[in-house]
């Protein structure tokens, strides 16, 4: 049949099966948004506040339901305005379809009003980019653009249609989706064999988990694994929830801010078998002493990861699930019990530690754990409270952590809620955000609003940028450039003046109830939580130190006496 181009960008989102759209219209995607009113009884869009907002939303709907999240805008600065969102999902490896509309092909390179080459400008940020100027190779376009975002190692791609071609029209042919497998062309035998001979000979072994565990969807092989060789387990911010945080091998996060017990344990262990992770640099410290006693097997997707950041012994590239059902077929019980009682003494020696005097971050997110029974959608921002939030919560499922972990993106976590929430309209969905990264984005409780959504925002107020501020503090004699926010914005009246309900919480005796009434209300709640300015992360180990010199509030303290 003969559509427009506009008509063929719907038809492809209705070949792949997306229900949803976050986007913001203006001149140059008329064409498009004219379209997609016409089949609003089979695409919902949502308005966001502002572009960032809608690529926020479109990773959150990702990282929340496993699809590809789509977001629109318009050219020039409705372009630009994704480029963090898309920064984000790039850093995370997000699958994420971003389509936007630039000037008439007879108008590029010319300085047109609102032009700009966003292809070019996403170019390092994106598994592809590409501008369509030709009606024909609309439809290819689109499609490949979602093949190639889920393929291997998922990722952003941006596609960028010229005005005139939303406007032509061309014959269009339903086609299927083209199925996506998991990738295994690189998966050999030799490699399998290698890594369960390394498993089979170690005594103190430690398991690894990132994010690409989440992404395969292995939480039951990793299990399953786990269990059978009899090995703790630690994961990096981005792996949370895909080895669950009740299980009794699980020791807790790694790194930065990660738990002593595993800071140490993977210092002394013999063999860390690392289950789709990066070896970040805030999981590492310094690389010239990780993990210094111990053979590492690394298993990945993507060949470009291994010995990128840690040199390995033993490397396995292909699916992580596909990956651990073959290992797992060639490993056989193993009995580590005195390594396993060692890693447990030092978890009763090292448990997790905070002021029980006053309201403060870590109590909040025991609350928010508590009332939710661990089953809630957490999105956070990033800084201290992202930290409370992934240290003080237990994740028993993969995406229930939504975070922007690479990036490190201030603003993300109510954009990306929103998206959560409309992929999985029946879980209770809660934001974290510090108020300095609550400010960059609150507008987008006007959306939240808007559309009725079931959403609880919780602010961990300190009035200060606080993890800024607690560098500050250790690092810099007590300089507080700039970190200060101790002005008079009342969040209470904000959320209310938005069209949503606002709660201001000041005593730990208030956090459980207004908790309980957030959920109850099923609206747009916002938490102002009140906590003291000098409420710290801890444990910490300091940029670029080996993991071993993690030190907590009481190493603080003996060191400063």
């Amino acid at each position: 049949m003969q559509l427009t181009g506009s008509e063929i960008i719907i038809e492809c989102l209705k070949e792949q099966g997306v229900d949803t759209v976050f986007g913001y219209p203006g001149g140059t995607i008329l064409n498009v948004y004219d379209a997609l009113y016409k089949h609003s009884d089979e695409i919902h869009h949502v308005l966001t506040s502002h572009e960032q907002g809608a690529s926020h939303a479109a990773d959150g709907y990702a990282r929340a339901t496993g699809r590809v999240g789509v977001c629109m805008a318009t050219s020039g600065p409705g372009a630009t305005n994704l480029v963090t969102g898309i920064a984000t999902a790039h850093m995370d490896s997000i699958p994420m379809v971003a389509i936007t509309a630039n000037v008439a092909t007879g108008l590029l390179g010319r300085d047109s009003f609102q032009e700009i080459d966003i292809a070019g400008v996403v170019m390092p940020i994106t598994k592809y980019s590409m501008i369509v100027k030709d009606i024909h190779d609309l439809a290819p376009a689109i499609r490949r653009a979602f093949t190639i975002a889920q393929s291997g190692r998922p990722g952003p791609v941006l596609v960028d249609v010229t005005k005139d071609v939303t406007a032509a029209v061309t014959e269009y042919t339903y086609q299927e989706p083209t199925p996506i497998a998991p990738y295994t062309a690189e998966m050999l035998e030799s490699d399998l064999d290698q890594a369960a001979k390394l498993i089979s000979e170690a005594e103190k072994p430690f398991i690894f988990v990132g994010g690409g565990a989440i992404t395969s969807g292995a939480a039951e092989e990793l299990r399953k694994f786990a269990h059978t060789i009899n090995s703790p387990v630690t994961d990096s911010l981005m792996g949370k929830g895909a080895f669950s945080g009740e299980d009794e091998l699980y020791t807790g996060m790694l790194g930065m801010h990660g738990t002593k017990t595993s800071n140490l344990g993977v210092t002394k262990c013999d063999l860390l078998i690392t289950v789709g992770a990066r070896f970040s640099d805030r999981v590492t410290g310094n690389t010239a002493k990780f993990a210094q006693n111990a053979k590492i097997i690394q298993i990945d997707v993507d060949a470009a990861e291994i010995n990128k950041n840690i040199k390995v012994d033993c490397s396995i590239i292909g699916d992580v699930k596909e990956v651990l059902k073959e290992l797992n077929k060639k490993i056989h019980p193993k009995n580590h019990d005195a390594w396993v009682k060692e890693v447990e003494d030092m978890k009763a020696k090292y448990p997790l530690k905070y002021n029980q005097e006053g309201l403060t971050g870590p109590y909040v997110i025991e609350e928010l754990y508590r009332v939710t029974k661990g089953d809630a959608i957490v999105v956070t921002d990033v800084g201290q409270h992202q930290m409370w939030a992934a240290q003080y919560y237990k994740y028993k499922e993969p995406r229930t952590l939504l975070t922007s972990g690479g990036l490190g993106t201030m603003g993300y976590g109510l954009g990306a809620a929103i998206g959560a929430k409309f992929g999985c309209p029946d879980k209770v969905v809660v934001n974290v955000a510090g108020d300095g990264c609550f400010r960059m984005n609150m507008n987008e409780v006007a959306t939240a609003a808007r559309n009725n959504l079931p959403l609880i925002e919780i602010v961990i107020n300190n009035h200060v940028l606080g993890m800024v501020r607690q560098w500050q503090t250790l690092f810099y004699d007590h300089r507080y450039s700039s970190t200060i926010l101790d002005d008079k914005v009342d969040f209470v009246k904000f959320a209310e003046s938005m069209g949503a309900v606002g709660i201001r919480v000041t005593k730990k005796e208030e956090v459980g109830p207004a908790i309980e009434k957030a959920i109850a209300l099923n609206t747009t709640v916002v938490l102002d939580c009140q906590i003291d300015c000098d409420d710290k992360v801890f444990p910490m180990v300091p940029a670029g130190a080996p993991i071993e010199e993690v030190f907590d509030a009481e190493d603080l303290a003996k060191k400063e006496k």
